[in-house]
């Protein structure tokens, strides 16, 4: 190669170098193009695919090892020729290490699940905690893998946030760049777990996002489908559930027993969720009476369920094979019965211990056992008119999960894929409509929602509830000498008057009393170091209604762009 050729060759390198360094420049300082954009998705799908797929080989490789089976999809069966003791056992040390990872590594001692990635996506511009996140994700494997009962979905969602998060970080994004990463990498981590790239997809906009904007539609499929693939390479074509018999409905004459059973459904899935916040207050009511220290409970918890564990191994880890066997109509009635409401007892007890995990994987478990519970009355009732008991089961397990996540439209479809049988779809949707309606009466719209509302995060109610929440008093103030303030005697009077906020309280805090104080007006504090508190400035009425007018504007056009 001759000298010229070689300098421009050189000089065309240093050239897209230099455009690789300002694109990235660019792509910091002002965000990136749609382009750009479609390809981290698919990046970020990648990463929360592959993220979903480690987590889950490590629960089967760690479950394999401490259960000492080869096949981890028929545990409850080996589990009950083990010792006793060892069931007992392995849950408390696993309990013992899930406590002291959290009290380690979170500053709460809490798991992080779907409603911390929900609330990321509402609160925190599309961010999740990934200190925590991370720790969370360990302690849910250790659960999972020792005996806890739950499921792996939550999180791997929040593990998926964490990864959204760190990509967000690094590329600077702002808020709807950063809900929109969030919802790819939760699309990508449903769809890998389950080979259901539709259901993925949907899931991030109705539950995570929840919305539907066109301009997130694209992004969330490509990383959903990128998910996707990462399943089949590593587990083939092949779904989760295979209905042994065919569901047959009678159409017409059948339909009025899957009103009756989206009904029963909506009232269990209520039970079971209020049977997790009572275990949580019970929990925490026990801990402060006994004074056990915090990662303690995770133990005491795994110690309840390997004593419930020794008589009913059902309830251990996922509950994948008693699904299998609910769904094939392998159970009779009292078994149905008496698995469900112990699968029920197990969750309460594992999500009231502080031990990490999601709730939708027990919710089919549940649903499919109530569903084959009431099949087998109802075929028995009317033989006649009857289609296949295995039928309910299936409605049944879509049922409960829906009225859990509050998302019967990804749920429907979630369960369409992870059964591959589309035939049924009237019955399913009939029980999914009424244990929805029923049970976002009962509790605030779903399982998640309802936690963040006992953490006085009010996003059920939608944008209108939640908004103020994310101003703080003093980015909305006017400062002291600012010449459409008052005068720092007259804000002084304010705080002898008790109408005073700290800079650092919410709008939503303030609002009650700027309601209440005449001329619209309070005083805006900060403490300094010596622990003086000074008047920092003025906040009125009018300005915090129009940072909340501006932000439901934002949120209006997001929503509908």
């Amino acid at each position: 190669m001759t000298e010229p050729d070689r300098s421009f060759l050189i000089q065309q390198r240093d050239l897209a170098l230099a455009a690789m360094r300002d694109g990235w420049v660019v792509m910091r300082q002002r965000g990136p193009s749609q382009v750009q954009f479609w390809f981290i998705a698919l990046l970020v799908g990648l990463a929360s695919g592959f993220a979903a797929l480690f987590f889950r080989k490590g629960i089967e490789a760690l479950q394999a090892a401490l259960y000492r089976t080869g096949d981890v999809q028929f545990l409850h069966s080996h589990a009950s020729s083990l010792p006793w003791f060892w069931i007992v056992l392995l849950p408390v040390f696993g309990g013992l290490a899930v406590g002291l990872i959290l009290h380690v590594f979170t500053r709460d001692g809490r798991a992080r699940g779907v409603a911390d990635v929900i609330e990321g996506a509402a609160l925190r511009d599309g961010r999740v905690e990934t200190k925590a996140g991370l720790a969370s994700a360990l302690a849910s494997l250790v659960t999972l893998s020792s005996g806890g009962s739950s499921g792996r979905e939550g999180p791997v969602v929040h593990l998926a946030g964490v990864v959204a998060t760190l990509v967000c970080r690094k590329i600077n994004a702002d808020g709807i760049t950063g809900r929109d990463l969030l919802g790819c990498a939760v699309a990508a981590a449903v769809s890998a777990s389950f080979n259901a790239p539709i259901a993925g997809a949907l899931f991030a906009l109705e539950v995570v996002l929840r919305h539907f904007a066109v301009h997130a539609f694209a992004p969330i499929v490509i990383a959903s489908v990128a998910g996707t693939v990462i399943n089949r390479l590593a587990f083939g074509d092949v779904t989760e559930f295979v209905l042994s018999t065919p569901g047959a409905l009678k159409f017409y004459v059948e339909l009025p027993a899957f009103l009756i059973l989206g009904l029963l459904c909506g009232l269990v899935s209520a039970a079971l969720m209020r049977g997790v916040f009572w275990a949580e207050d019970v929990g925490s009511w026990l801990q402060r009476l006994i004074r056990l220290p915090g990662w303690l409970r995770p133990a005491v918890a795994g110690l309840m369920l390997g004593l419930l564990a020794v008589g009913f191994p059902h309830i251990i880890g996922v509950g994948y094979e008693t699904t299998y066997r609910a769904l094939a109509g392998e159970l009779v009635l009292h078994e149905a019965v008496v698995f469900a409401v112990l699968k029920a007892v197990a969750v309460a007890i594992t999500f009231g211990g502080r031990m990490g995990g999601g709730i939708f994987s027990p919710a089919l478990m549940v649903g499919a056992l109530t569903g084959l519970a009431f099949g087998l009355i109802a075929t028995g009732v009317l033989p006649s008119v009857s289609g296949a008991h295995t039928l309910y089961a299936f409605a049944g397990m879509g049922a409960v999960a829906a009225a859990v996540l509050g998302a019967p439209i990804s749920t429907t479809l979630i369960v369409f894929e992870l059964t591959g049988d589309w035939q049924i779809g009237i019955a399913v949707m009939t029980s999914v409509s009424l244990s929805t309606a029923l049970a976002s009466r009962l509790v605030d719209r779903s399982f998640f929602l309802t936690q963040l509302e006992r953490r006085d995060i009010h996003l059920a109610a939608g944008p209108q509830a939640y908004l103020l929440a994310m101003f703080r008093a003093g980015a909305v103030m006017r400062p002291l000498g600012d010449a459409r303030a008052p005068d720092k005697e007259r804000l002084e009077a304010l705080l002898g008057e008790g109408l005073a906020i700290a800079a650092s309280a919410t709008l939503e805090q303030a609002m009650p009393l700027l309601e209440r104080a005449e001329g619209g007006c309070l005083a805006v504090t900060a403490t300094d170091r010596d622990g003086v508190v000074e008047v920092v400035g003025a906040l009125f009425h009018v300005d915090a209604l129009k940072a909340y007018n501006r932000a439901l504007a934002a949120t209006a056009a997001e929503e509908h762009s």
